[in-house]
């Protein structure tokens, strides 16, 4: 009698092997969410820093007018 609840009491190699298929799974999905917040904060990135190239169109004027010249009509 101890012996059979023994055995019933541990896995079996089927559930085993699930547990090892599921935490595959968990590990690789786990990888993909780090890769895609990773390009998702590099793109965030290299939109910022777009957003933050774009000139004044008066930021010429201002330069010339510093150098001594006209403005642009």
């Amino acid at each position: 009698m101890t012996s059979a609840t023994i055995r019933l009491a541990s896995p079996t190699a089927l559930e085993r092997g699930l547990r090892r298929l599921a935490e595959s799974l968990t590990r690789y999905v786990d990888h993909r969410i780090a890769v895609r917040a990773e390009r998702r904060e590099i793109a965030l990135d290299m939109l910022r820093e777009q957003h933050a190239r774009r000139h004044d169109p008066r930021a010429l004027d201002m330069a010339l007018l510093t150098l001594g010249s006209r403005p642009r009509p």
